[in-house]
C-alpha cells in the first residue's frame, strides 16, 4: 500500500509560480509511474503531467507545455510538480497519482494511489 500526500498549493496571481510536493510513504514507490491531475469545479478530474519511474519519458497535456515541469527523486520518495506562468485557467485541486502499473497513461482508471489533493487559486 502506498499514501500519497501533497503539498504547496495556495493562492497566486496570475504569471506567478508555484511547486507541488507529493510525498509517498508505506512502500517504495521507485517504479511507478506517477502523475498529476487537476479538478476544477463542476468540471471532470483531467491529466496533468507524468513521468516514468525512470525519468525517461514524460507527458504534459498541451495546455501546460512550456509551463509546467514535472520531476521526482526516488531517494526521497517525492514527486514535483513546478508550475511557472499560472493563469487563471489553471485554478483546481490538484492531485498526485501512482500506476503501479509502471506504463504511461493518462486514463485516471488505471492509476492505483491517489493523493487527498491541494488546491492551487490564481487570481487574475
Amino acid at each position: 500500500q502506498v499514501q500519497l500526500a501533497e503539498s504547496g498549493g495556495g493562492l497566486v496571481q496570475a504569471g506567478e509560480s508555484l511547486r507541488l510536493s507529493c510525498a509517498a510513504s508505506g512502500r517504495t514507490f521507485s517504479s511507478y509511474y506517477m502523475g498529476w491531475f487537476r479538478q476544477a469545479p463542476g468540471k471532470e478530474r483531467s491529466f496533468v503531467a507524468a513521468m516514468s519511474w525512470s525519468g525517461s519519458f514524460f507527458d504534459y497535456r498541451d495546455s501546460v507545455k512550456g509551463r509546467f515541469t514535472i520531476s521526482r527523486d526516488n531517494a526521497k520518495n517525492t514527486v514535483y510538480l513546478q508550475m511557472n506562468s499560472l493563469k487563471p485557467e489553471d485554478t483546481a485541486v490538484y492531485y498526485c497519482a501512482g500506476s503501479k502499473g509502471g506504463r504511461p497513461t493518462r486514463d485516471r482508471y488505471e492509476y492505483d494511489y491517489w493523493g487527498q489533493g491541494t488546491q492551487v487559486t490564481v487570481s487574475s
